[in-house]
């Protein structure tokens, strides 16, 4: 039986596509063959496989794959802050950052903007979600922030489940201003976040290694950004300063190499999300559109 498409909605033209999957053959055997799933319960789940990995896209003959990667994957060069060919390694290639205006922030102090380039699912209340991916497979939100009090502040909550494939800008972002406190860990494991696998166990967000940190917004409350690691990121690292004010869509941090993903969740009525999103996702399909771009408003 041929293997079916992953598909998502493009925001900026308003059609479907299929996505083109970084290591699609691999991600299959891995996730869809029982041979493979021994494989990645023994190895490939494991921090030292993507330490291993991390370390060779960090040496300088990585270099060589960046060009076939662009044009494999028609990555725009005008983002870039300089030259394609002056990239030393890979995973420098793929922490790069864009060039100034490349990603206009949403207007307005009561708007929030998405936090990175990617596939966006929303889920308005998070409670009476039918599913994540799946429908009937969910996780709980104890489980996902590691802490069943907390999670009781966002019951009723709105979450965006933002999905960066390799191909796309690996920085994230803050949806919103407001004070973040310090980036909580919360160890794991680093299963891929690629639907191929999502669609087979969606509680890989929940059992992946990821970081959560607390921002307090005059104008959205509290929201949580929880960022997860996946199979082949070696580092997640934060680059914002823990209890300063920061504004919206400044970085809070960077992805290494690999897929990777950033749930935001925000409490019970304080967000309404745009109805693109809303209704996309309602049919089980992400949307994809860029960092900064619009996500939704605070309610009057």
């Amino acid at each position: 039986m041929p293997a079916s498409p992953i598909r998502y909605y493009d925001r900026r033209n308003q059609t479907l596509k299929t996505e083109l999957i970084y290591g699609e053959p691999w991600l299959r055997f891995i996730y869809e063959n029982p041979a493979g799933r021994f494989l990645l319960w023994l190895l490939v789940r494991r921090a030292i496989f993507s330490r291993i990995y991390g370390w060779r896209m960090n040496q300088r003959a990585s270099g060589r794959f960046i060009l076939p990667f662009i044009v494999r994957y028609y990555i725009d060069v005008d983002d870039f802050t300089k030259s394609a060919l002056t990239f030393r390694t890979f995973n420098e290639f793929f922490t790069r950052a864009v060039k100034p205006g490349r990603r206009p922030i949403a207007e307005g102090d009561h708007v929030a903007a998405l936090p990175a380039d990617g596939r966006h699912l929303v889920f308005p209340d998070v409670d009476a979600a039918e599913g994540f991916y799946v429908k009937g497979e969910k996780f709980s939100l104890a489980e996902l922030l590691g802490d069943a009090a907390l999670a009781e502040k966002f019951a009723g909550g709105a979450m965006v489940i933002s999905r960066l494939a390799p191909v796309d800008y690996h920085r994230f972002h803050f949806p919103c201003g407001g004070v973040p406190d310090d980036a909580r860990l919360i160890n794991g494991w680093l299963y891929s976040v690629n639907p191929i696998a999502l669609r087979r166990n969606v509680r890989h967000l929940v059992q992946n290694k990821r970081y959560l940190t607390l921002l307090e917004s005059p104008v959205f409350g509290t929201v949580a950004m929880v960022e997860v690691g996946a199979t082949a990121v070696g580092r997640i690292m934060q680059t914002y300063v823990p209890d300063r004010a920061v504004t919206k869509g400044e970085e809070k941090g960077i992805f290494s190499f690999g897929g990777s993903c950033v749930i935001t969740l925000f409490q019970a009525g304080r967000i309404a999300f745009y109805g693109d999103l809303v209704e996309q996702s309602a049919q089980g399909i992400e949307t994809y559109a860029p960092m900064g771009d619009w996500l939704g408003e605070a309610p009057a």
